[in-house]
């Protein structure tokens, strides 16, 4: 089978270490197990997924090095940064909830006692190398070694802009446990974390961490990070519930009808961290608009509008064609479309979901904001999985 055949010595000594590790033995037995795993790979739910740009080779090239798009995936200016000191996070939140967007999809969550560290991604490029590939758009916000102890680590994906090599490095060399999707952790223990601090779960599973649950729970995208997509290592959201609070982190993810089954067994949720950036038509089956990220959260809440939005997985890599500012105007838009409380924090900054939300749109003085008619969500009544049309142009 494709990712288990042996490899001669010096085509391992060629392979970069960021490439991490197929999964072998008893962890490919356990994929082997998975319902979730069918002719030799992980299988999206809803149905076939598109993994590659639709379109012509011409019309991908066109989009990309169109000069004045280009010239707006990027900020013009430098993107504000909250410098995150150990004073902001010494004093634990009164509500008992806090988050600290760090950004793209890394989140550091206070939660009932406990930090959970969502997709944490320091290193300046999201790329297996150190001189190519996509680069830091801002600073990360404070040290990855101030940010002080982590219970545990969640890792949403393999991709390289959710797991990063020298941030799981820096991080094996504390005591913190590791929550992942099945074989995710064939990296991990290649890259130095012990099998002992590994928690690696398929959809549906769960796991107990001092007084938290962490669930596993489908997504809809795909994994990678080798010259080879062989598709045997899972992706996953995740469900995070403590004594009085629980959240909820999408990862990389396509709309799809699941969303509302999550939200019933798991739901409702304090906040959600949403994707809702890197979008593009050219792959629409593997991550959300704007407008499908706002549906998914509501979704997730039965239908209404409940809890606290944290968008995420925007405003750090350059990675699709839209334009920079794009996912935080959009975002906004639809969140006062349906009246849905929603956070919009400079990267670094604390803030709890019971207390007052961040909500300038920082993103205005420094990214060039496209001036059109979003397609918004329009809240109506009716049962929750019919509660929610899609209006506006496209």
């Amino acid at each position: 089978m494709a990712g288990t055949r042996p490899r001669s010595s010096g085509i391992r000594a060629l392979r970069p270490a960021a490439f991490g590790a197929d999964p072998a033995g008893e962890r490919m037995a356990r994929i082997r197990r998975s319902p979730h795993y069918r002719d030799g790979v992980f299988q999206n739910p809803g149905g076939p997924t598109r993994l590659r740009p639709s379109g012509s080779a011409r019309d991908l090239a066109k989009t990309y090095f169109d000069k004045e798009a280009r010239s707006r995936r990027a900020p013009y200016g430098a993107p504000p940064v909250h410098s995150t000191t150990l004073a902001d996070l010494a004093r634990p939140p009164a509500s008992g909830l806090r988050l600290t967007w760090m950004g793209h999809s890394s989140v550091l969550v206070e939660i009932d006692g406990y930090r959970v560290l969502f997709d944490p991604v320091w290193g300046e490029r999201c790329s297996p190398f150190p001189f190519a590939g996509p680069k830091r758009l801002h600073p990360a916000p404070l040290p990855l070694a101030a940010l002080g102890p982590v219970d545990v680590v969640v890792i949403s994906h393999d991709h390289y802009d959710h797991l990063d090599l020298p941030t799981v490095k820096a991080l094996a060399g504390t005591d913190t446990l590791f929550a992942v999707p099945l074989g995710v952790g064939a990296h991990l223990e290649h890259w130095g974390v012990s099998a002992d601090r590994l928690r690696e779960l398929d959809w549906h599973e769960a796991t107990e961490i001092g007084g938290l649950t962490l669930t596993a729970t489908p997504a809809r995208h795909f994994c990678g990070r080798g010259l080879r997509n062989t598709q045997h290592t899972l992706w996953a959201s995740w469900v995070v519930a403590g004594e009085e609070h629980r959240v909820y982190h999408s990862g990389d993810t396509g709309y799809f009808d699941g969303f509302e089954d999550i939200g019933t067994a798991h739901g409702p949720f304090d906040a959600t961290m949403i994707q809702i950036g890197a979008y593009s038509d050219l792959w629409p089956d593997i991550h959300m608009t704007p407008r499908e990220g706002m549906r998914a959260h509501l979704d997730l809440q039965g239908g209404r509008p409940k809890g606290v939005l944290l968008p995420i997985h925007w405003g750090t890599f350059n990675l699709a064609p839209h334009p920079w500012a794009e996912p935080g105007e959009w975002t906004m838009a639809a969140a006062d479309a349906v009246g849905q409380p929603a956070a919009f924090p400079v990267p670094g900054l604390p803030f709890e979901p019971a207390g007052e939300l961040p909500a300038e749109p920082w993103w205005r003085g420094v990214g060039h904001v496209p001036n059109r008619k979003w397609p918004l969500p329009d809240l109506v009544t009716g049962p929750a999985h019919e509660g929610l049309d899609l209006v506006g142009e496209e």
